[in-house]
């Protein structure tokens, strides 16, 4: 068991996770560790049947500290079970932390390629697992790279993406260039222990665009993750046209920014992009993503729900960071991505609350008569152009709190036909807590982005869990942090312009997939 030694850990272990449990915002079907600090999600593979899902993990307390790998497996990816600590900090080149990082099969052979941490700088490293992956033995030949290019001047250099082609593996390690923008340096190796450095795949330019803007590239690419989308493999051509898509969260001199994506196409040992996409409308609040193949297929994908409140109140409740509810990674017909809650989540559903069809128009308030605060929504709506539509969730009884989910059509273009559609979140009134500076306070600003229709209409899937909101609206998801005081769950909807057709609602309160008391290292 690690030495607990950091100046903020003055909490006993088993009060730290009576405080993380015992907080009203923590939520109850995502997955989170048994208390202290989760950030991304790491080595997310299905292995003889098991889905595993290893995370950033500081058992310390709820912030970033010698991070650990935690680790948990699911046989349906809905409930959770805790397995021990896989990797903690060693002497040697890991000695300040273990770092993110990914899982592979080295001919049947468990492998993880992860960062380690030592004296401020992260190198890559290698770890091997039995059979179960319940232990891990650290490779004697760690850093496996033991410095990154010579003769660049990076900004940053960590977390990585490793896949086999023929009869070599292949890397990519996270990056920057001083002066130029984020990329992602590509290596190769026979034995996932010696690498040979090929070079950037490539290099963003963080000189374009607004640093402040929702698709800035920043000037260091974090978590990169490379894959085909759709038929076939990376590095072959695809018969069915599907694109190749490389996945990098955007930071900036320690300021973790957003996730984004360029589609295109991977060929020898470049990426020639065609389009930067939004991954998530949430911006940070679904950060580090990491995806998968499972055995039927699916592409899946998790991301690091970031906090939204001070580092103070995070160390008092005893617990930081919210892991995803696992996605399905689909190509949408204009060739970007959609995502979707995996299937096996309405496992969960309880006490369904059902409303007919009808018209909306210039409604002020419907109470729908569903009450919780861990749901499971999902509606079909028409929007005529110039209408917009709120759903309101989270909302005390007095109306003093709400988070309000709004849809919202521009004017113009045929009745019925095609336009854009715009999804917002609006957190202002989410919680009585202030906004801006201060150790009370919680973030407040605004979330959207742009939906595509069909014939106006948008299927909406809204999930709440306590402090964590998921929103999908035909695919494109958008995810944030809330954190209401009064601890309201009143669920209400409103057209207060144009005319909006609800042609289904259907809701459920979703239940608990933890059973019992957790440890901190099981």
């Amino acid at each position: 068991m690690t030495e607990l030694t950091h100046p903020l850990a003055t909490v006993p272990q088993d009060e730290l996770v009576a405080r993380a449990e015992a907080d009203p915002l923590r939520p109850r079907f995502h997955f989170v560790s048994p208390a202290g600090w989760l950030n991304d999600p790491n080595g997310v593979c299905q292995w003889n049947g098991v889905y595993h899902l290893f995370y950033q993990y500081n058992p310390e307390g709820a912030f970033h500290h010698r991070i650990h790998w935690g680790h948990a497996t699911s046989l349906d990816l809905v409930t959770w079970t805790d397995q021990p600590v896989a990797l903690e900090p060693s002497p040697g080149p890991d000695a300040d932390g273990c770092w993110s990082g990914v899982l592979v099969d080295d001919g049947g052979t468990p492998t993880l390629v992860y960062s380690g941490r030592l004296d401020e700088r992260e190198l890559p490293c290698v770890a091997v697992g039995s059979g179960d992956l319940s232990t891990w033995t650290k490779a004697p030949q760690n850093p496996v790279i033991s410095a990154p290019p010579a003769g660049v001047d990076i900004t940053a250099y960590r977390d990585h993406c490793v896949w086999r082609e023929g009869s070599r593996w292949r890397q990519l390690v996270g990056s920057g260039i001083r002066g130029r923008g984020g990329t992602a340096f590509l290596y190769e190796s026979a034995d996932l222990r010696s690498w040979d450095y090929v070079g950037p795949l490539l290099i963003g330019d963080a000189s374009q665009g607004d640093p402040a803007g929702t698709d800035w590239t920043g000037t260091m690419w974090e978590c990169v993750d490379l894959f085909r989308a759709g038929a076939g493999s990376l590095g072959s051509v695809p018969a069915d046209g599907s694109p190749d898509v490389l996945v990098f969260s955007a930071w900036n001199d320690g300021d973790t920014r957003h996730p984004l994506y360029w589609t295109g196409r991977y060929a020898g040992d470049s990426f020639e992009p065609s389009a930067l996409h939004r991954l998530d409308y949430g911006g940070r609040y679904f950060y580090a993503p990491q995806s998968f193949l499972d055995v039927a297929g699916r592409r899946i994908m998790f991301g690091w729900l970031q906090e939204g409140r001070s580092d103070a109140a995070m160390v008092e409740a005893g617990w930081s960071g919210v892991m995803s509810l696992p996605r399905v990674v689909t190509v949408a017909g204009d060739g970007t991505l959609a995502f979707a809650p995996v299937p096996g989540l309405a496992a969960l559903r309880r006490n369904h609350v059902g409303l007919p069809a009808r018209v909306l128009v210039g409604l002020g308030l419907l109470e729908t008569g569903v009450q919780g605060n861990q749901l499971d929504l999902e509606l079909d709506v028409q929007l005529e152009p110039g209408a917009v539509l709120r759903l309101g969730v989270l909302g005390s009884a007095d109306g003093a709190e709400e988070t309000v989910i709004e849809l919202s059509r521009a004017r113009g273009g045929a009745a019925g036909g095609e336009g854009q559609c715009v999804l917002r979140l609006d957190r202002t009134r989410s919680s009585l807590a202030p906004a801006g500076g201060g150790e009370a306070a919680v973030d407040v600003e605004e979330k959207s982005g742009p939906v595509p229709l069909r014939d106006g209409k948008v299927h909406l899937r809204v999930l709440v869990d306590r402090s964590a909101v998921e929103i999908f609206a035909n695919g494109k998801p958008l995810t944030a942090r809330v954190y209401p005081t009064l601890g309201g769950g009143r669920v209400t909807l409103s057209a207060p312009e144009g005319t909006v057709r609800l042609l289904d609602f259907d809701a459920w309160t979703m239940a608990d997939i933890w059973g019992g008391p957790r440890t901190l290292f099981p």
